[in-house]
């Protein structure tokens, strides 16, 4: 049997105080008490048992499970395989790049997700600030991206973060 015993300490007091903001004020000739008793407290999720990873750190890009895409000139398939990804699209434009576009079809219906829509005009260059995309592709489902200009670029770095099923997949 574990021994009980008061603890009188202004520090202590005060600390709890700012770290329990609603606990400030209550509690006035209160002593708070300490045992020798040893009573774990055990955190069973799955995160703290380190079987899985936490799903914001489970999209990571990594070495081995990004693909970085450059598109310089007409169409290109960049992903047709499914399941659930993540997506950076980026790039530099001239003025003449409107229509350069990145874009979900299954072949006969086409979404676009991301475009330029530069001015038309003669040979100025933009950075295209990078935007962050979570796609989807279903069965039959392809993302492509068309470049309008040979003077233009897209830039496309995309990963799986999970499966058809939903099941996330570890950066390796």
């Amino acid at each position: 049997m574990g021994q009980e015993f008061t603890i009188n300490s202004p520090e202590i007091e005060s600390t709890i105080n700012d770290l329990l903001p609603s606990q400030g004020g209550y509690g006035v000739g209160i002593d708070f008490s300490a045992s020798t008793m040893i009573i774990p407290i055990i955190d069973v999720t799955p995160s703290a048992e380190g079987s899985i990873l936490r799903s914001d750190l489970q999209s990571s890009f990594s070495l081995t499970n990004s693909t970085n895409t450059l598109l310089t000139t007409s169409s290109q398939t960049l992903i047709n395989t499914t399941g659930y990804f993540r997506c950076v699209i980026g790039g530099k434009m001239n003025d003449s790049g409107i229509g350069t576009t990145v874009s979900l079809t299954d072949g006969t219906t086409t979404k676009i997700i991301w475009f330029w829509n530069g001015r038309s005009g003669a040979g100025n260059y933009f950075d295209v600030p990078f935007s962050e995309y979570d796609i989807f592709l279903g069965a039959g489902d392809s993302l492509i991206g068309i470049v309008s200009n040979a003077n233009s670029h897209i830039r496309v770095l995309s990963r799986q973060i999970a499966d058809i099923t939903g099941t996330l997949s570890t950066p390796t």
